[in-house]
């Protein structure tokens, strides 16, 4: 894995890394529906001297209300939740409190959501086909404020800084949706009906109707019909299963 720090200090052998010493362990906390991921990253944090986990929830609402109260470092958040979509979480977190680090943590290829949750406010980003060592390493990455990527997707980041546009010309329609429309569109991917969508983004049907409208225009498709079945096709092929 490789923070894009690290891609800019390879090319300016001026920059110097400053060590960085911390004496208390650093606080985190999980996000995740999934019991056997809490207990993987539980087990992980615990066999290392410098981290603590300081709590863990299965739903947005349970997890912002216990983040609040106890101000970790870092959260670790998962994009599939129960009860929010966990770009949504991302958002809350950062805006309420700036100083609380977030890491992604998702079984969602890294090229479909990596540069989003960045934009949402993470500041790291690992798939759930990596080890739970991945996201130790993601987390002290943050902590030392930077931003924590694989090689593949700094170097896409980075390409399309600087050149102005997408490297990846075949997820350039993907890009043009909003966080919220890229929701509606993963879900239904998912399976979910637009009951189902409108419980778990809280939103109205009249809503979730305009985003997948939306979606369907920007993506270039006739009829909801292909727009799901593309939806469908992208789940499946840029879902890592855990």
């Amino acid at each position: 894995m490789m923070t894009l720090e690290a891609l800019f200090q390879r090319s300016d052998p001026e920059l110097k890394d400053t060590p960085h010493v911390r004496q208390a362990p650093i606080r985190i906390f999980v996000v995740d529906d999934h019991p056997a991921i809490q207990e993987a990253l539980a087990a992980t944090v615990g066999s290392e001297s410098d981290l603590e986990l300081v709590g863990s929830a299965r739903t947005a609402t349970e997890g912002m209300e216990q983040i609040r109260e106890l101000r970790p470092d870092v959260v670790v958040v998962d994009i599939s939740l129960e009860d929010a979509h966990g770009l949504d979480l991302v958002h809350q977190i950062r805006s309420e409190l700036p100083e609380t680090q977030v890491v992604v943590f998702s079984m969602y290829d890294e090229v479909a959501y990596a540069e989003r949750a960045i934009r949402a406010g993470a500041m790291g980003y690992v798939m759930k086909s990596e080890s739970t060592q991945s996201v130790v390493e993601a987390i002290r990455t943050v902590m030392q404020g930077e931003v924590y990527l694989s090689h593949r997707m700094a170097s896409r980041i980075l390409s399309k800084v600087v050149r102005g546009r997408s490297v990846q010309h075949h997820m350039v329609s993907l890009d043009t949706l909003t966080d919220r429309e890229m929701a509606v569109f993963q879900l239904l991917g998912q399976g979910y009906s637009i009951e189902e969508i409108m419980q778990r983004l809280n939103l109205s049907r009249k809503t979730v109707e305009t985003y997948r409208r939306r979606a369907k225009e920007k993506l270039g498709f006739s009829s909801v019909s292909e727009l799901l079945q593309f939806a469908v096709q992208w789940t499946y092929q840029h879902t890592r299963q855990e």
